[in-house]
Order: C-alpha cells, then sequence, then structure tokens
C-alpha cells in the first residue's frame, strides 16, 4: 500500500496469465495439446517435449507461452499458450553414479 498527501493505493502487483498452471510443468515433460480435425470431425491429440516455459507479452498482456518439440516431427518448434498444454508424463530425474 503507498500513501502520498493523505490518498492511499493499493499497488497491485498483475501475475502472469497462465503462470499457477506453469507450475506444473518442468522443462522435458512430455505434454499434449489437441486440434479439430475438420475432414474426421473429431479432435486429434498430439505430444511432444517441453523446451520453454517463458512470459512474453502478448496483446498488451504478460502470459506465459511454451515451446514444444512435437514427438511426430522433431524438426519443427512449436509455440503455445501454457495453458493450453496437459502433461502426459514428467521428465525422471536421473542420479548419476
Amino acid at each position: 500500500m503507498v500513501s502520498a498527501h493523505g490518498w492511499c493505493f493499493m499497488v497491485i502487483e498483475k501475475s502472469v496469465f497462465g503462470d499457477l498452471t506453469s507450475k506444473d510443468f518442468a522443462i522435458g515433460d512430455i505434454v499434449e495439446w489437441s486440434s479439430w480435425d475438420r475432414f474426421y470431425e473429431e479432435w486429434k491429440f498430439h505430444y511432444g517435449i517441453l523446451l520453454t516455459i517463458e512470459n512474453e507479452i502478448r496483446s498488451n498482456r504478460l502470459v506465459s507461452i511454451s515451446r514444444v518439440i512435437p514427438l511426430e516431427d522433431s524438426n519443427s518448434e512449436l509455440e503455445f499458450f501454457t495453458m493450453s498444454l496437459r502433461v502426459v508424463s514428467h521428465k525422471e530425474e536421473v542420479e548419476t553414479i
């Protein structure tokens, strides 16, 4: 709270849209997303490996954006709004001996 000359202002820190969801992800997780197939008229599910999670300004709003390498085409990198992804499998930590 900030006050100046008898006025009191609330300073509200804006959170990143999708930030709470992004906390469930870790780099290296296998994630899933879906897209609508017009020909078959059904949802098609895709899978990939999470590369990065970053906060970016989009349409004047700070949002959580994830970059994924699809398993079906490892030569490309796709960008998603983090809330549109679902975790399929968490990256497992491997102990070194």
